[in-house]
Formats: structure tokens, C-alpha cells, sequence
């Protein structure tokens, strides 16, 4: 008994201490004149490896967002039932690259049209979803989806959604490309998707 009372004291101080650290995370990035965008767009890999090469950009995170379960594992999502969608985590500097294309890359680089998937990748971790922190972002993501809509055929079913909280994958799932590129997924899927969007914004790519 004595032991699981001190297991409940540790878990609330851990809770506790966690919040005035993530709202430490975030004033630091506002106070560095950084941006922060979370979008999901199919399989999370394909997203990271095409917004890590953007100048400006200084970190993409792979991760989970926009269901009900806390700190879900891959597993969890991948079987579904979590409402979460695979996303990326983007922060950047909106001095060297704009938001608008951050956006206008990522309603290239997969099909917005497609309801709970992309490709053969089918499921609800796999939809298409903007996540927006503040009215500005809201009404630049609604800008860009109508933007979009002229080049696509079908309906842009792509979820505006408020951000609520976002959850890191596990640490294999980072830079997945980068380091696992010569894989049959990463060649027949992620190298065409990279391939496409170096050939549109090569102006735009780090050196």
C-alpha cells in the first residue's frame, strides 16, 4: 500500500512539473520569433522528409495529434481507435520562410481530397488535417485550402482543427528517411513524394 501511495505522489509531481515546463517550451519559441505549424498529411515519414530539406525550418517532429488517448504509441494509433493522425511537428522561422509556403508545400505533397487516406495507406491515422494556435493560422490554412482547391479535381476534405496537444513518436520513427532511405517503403513511396517537391520548390531548399 505504502508503495503505491508513493507511486501516485511521484505520477502527480511529475504532472505538476511537466506543465510550467511545456508552457516554458512554448513562450520560448514565441519569445525566439519562431513559428510552430502541426500538420498531418498521411504517413508521417513522407511529411518529415520533405519539410527538413525547406530553409528556415528548424525542426520537424514526427508525432501523433487530434485524438482522445495520451501519450499513444505507434501501436496504439496504427490499430486505431485513438482518433490521432500521424503528424509533423514544424517549427520555423517565419523571417526566412512564410506560412503560406509551408502550407502551399503541404497541400502539394499529398492528396487533400482523400478521406482517411493516401495512396495505400488507409485509416484515420492517415487523414488529412491542419491543426491551427491561433486565428491568424486558422484563416491562413482556410486561404490555403482555397488555394488549393484549383488544382484538385475532387473536394479538399482536409479537418481545420484547434491544437490541443501533440505527442512525440518513438525515436525510430525520426528522420526515418534520412537514415532508412534505401527501404522498399521509403523508394517506392517517400523517394517520389521528395523527387516532386525538390523539383517545385527548389528555390526554396536548404543548401
Amino acid at each position: 500500500m505504502r508503495r503505491h501511495l508513493f507511486c501516485i505522489v511521484i505520477a502527480l509531481l511529475c504532472a505538476v512539473l511537466a506543465a510550467p515546463l511545456a508552457i516554458a517550451a512554448k513562450d520560448s519559441a514565441a519569445s525566439s520569433g519562431r513559428e510552430t505549424l502541426t500538420l498531418g498529411g498521411g504517413c508521417f515519414w513522407c511529411l518529415e522528409a520533405v519539410f527538413s530539406e525547406l530553409r528556415g525550418v528548424d525542426s520537424v517532429v514526427s508525432g501523433f495529434a487530434g485524438g482522445h488517448v495520451p501519450n499513444p504509441s505507434y501501436t496504439e494509433v496504427s490499430n486505431g481507435g485513438t482518433g490521432h493522425a500521424e503528424v509533423v511537428q514544424i517549427t520555423f522561422d517565419p523571417e526566412v520562410i512564410t506560412r503560406d509556403t509551408i502550407l502551399r508545400a503541404f497541400f502539394t505533397i499529398h492528396d487533400p481530397t482523400t478521406l482517411n487516406r493516401q495512396g495505400n495507406d488507409v485509416g484515420e491515422q492517415y487523414r488529412s488535417i491542419a491543426f491551427y494556435r491561433s486565428e491568424v493560422q486558422k484563416a491562413a490554412i482556410e486561404k490555403a485550402i482555397g488555394e488549393a482547391q484549383t488544382e484538385w479535381s475532387r473536394p479538399i476534405v482536409t479537418e481545420v482543427v484547434p491544437f490541443t496537444a501533440f505527442y512525440e513518436a518513438e525515436n525510430y520513427h525520426q528522420e526515418y528517411f534520412k537514415l532508412h532511405g534505401e527501404e522498399p517503403y521509403c523508394q517506392l513511396v517517400i523517394a517520389p513524394k521528395v523527387a516532386k517537391f525538390r523539383k517545385k520548390f527548389r528555390a526554396l531548399l536548404k543548401d
